[in-house]
């Protein structure tokens, strides 16, 4: 049975395997889903059509799955979907997905998402992501594996940022990170590589040697710090590495980038965008 705290509140129609644990002052909805080896430390609020997966910690003062806070919401049963071993630190705040989208906001598995950050509805986290303090996600977000993103943060809506990445404190997100780049500055500016995460995540000094080559020849010429001459360098990055998966990944990313809406490849997605569905 889950040990669940007399303190605690469950909603009897709520989903709890056997060796959940729920603190204190824990209040659980009844469209709640929690997996096996899940902990809510105390005072966490889980509402809405939301779901933990296996062997989740959620500290103090977090809600997950709140409705979004967006206009166009109109109650729709919207979902939060969590994956596998996530730390989720206090007063973190995650809510459920809108109709303007899919219909779900989806965290993976292995992520360190520390205090006070705030994902908004629809965005799509991958796995093995750290996430420091106070970072606030708009809605819509798309964050690929093995990204750090650093404290005080703020990503604009519809912004991807790039497998591998590193995103420096107090940065302005509005366009696309790119991957395996280092990412900082108000608006962000691309410094370089991510020399030293992928370092320790194993990548051979060739790859990061031609992942150097290719920042010089998309970035480091330019002023602003976002792609120059875009087109040309990425066939010519194409035609110099063929065989090598991290420069043609970055090649696809800043094409797709580009072929979006003000820098984000999402935002030319979404559904309520007059200039890409005129139907809307």
């Amino acid at each position: 049975m889950p040990e669940i705290h007399p303190l605690a509140v469950v909603d009897p129609q709520a989903t709890l395997a056997d060796d959940v644990r729920v603190g204190p002052f824990c209040h659980v909805g009844p469209k709640v889903t929690l997996g096996t080896g899940t902990r809510l430390v105390s005072h966490v609020t889980i509402t809405g059509r939301t779901t933990l997966g296996e062997n989740n910690t959620v500290w103090s003062g977090a809600v997950l799955g709140g409705d979004p806070q967006d206009l166009k919401f109109q109650g729709e049963d919207s979902q939060l979907v969590i994956g596998d071993h996530n730390e989720i630190r206090e007063c973190v705040t995650i809510h459920k997905g809108t109709a303007n989208d899919h219909g779900i906001t989806t965290v993976g598995s292995h992520n360190l998402i520390m205090a006070y950050a705030h994902l908004g509805h629809d965005c799509v986290l991958g796995s093995h992501i750290v996430i420091a303090n106070a970072v606030q996600f708009a809605g819509h977000v798309c964050v690929e594996d093995h990204v750090v993103i650093g404290g005080a943060t703020a990503i604009h809506h519809f912004v991807t940022i790039g497998q591998h990445a590193f995103v420096g404190g107090m940065t302005r997100a509005v366009n696309d990170c790119p991957p395996f780049m280092i990412a900082e500055g108000n608006p962000a500016v691309i410094r370089g590589v991510n020399t030293t995460g992928l370092g320790r995540r194993g990548f051979t000094a060739e790859s990061i040697s031609n992942l150097k080559d290719a920042w010089k020849r998309l970035y480091r010429r330019t002023a602003t710090g976002k792609a120059g001459n875009t087109a040309s360098a990425l066939e010519d990055l194409e035609d110099a590495y063929p065989h090598d998966a991290c420069v043609l990944a970055l090649v696809a990313h800043v094409r797709r980038s580009g072929q979006g809406v003000y820098g984000r490849y999402r935002e030319g997605l979404r559904k309520d965008n007059p200039r890409t569905n005129p139907a809307k």
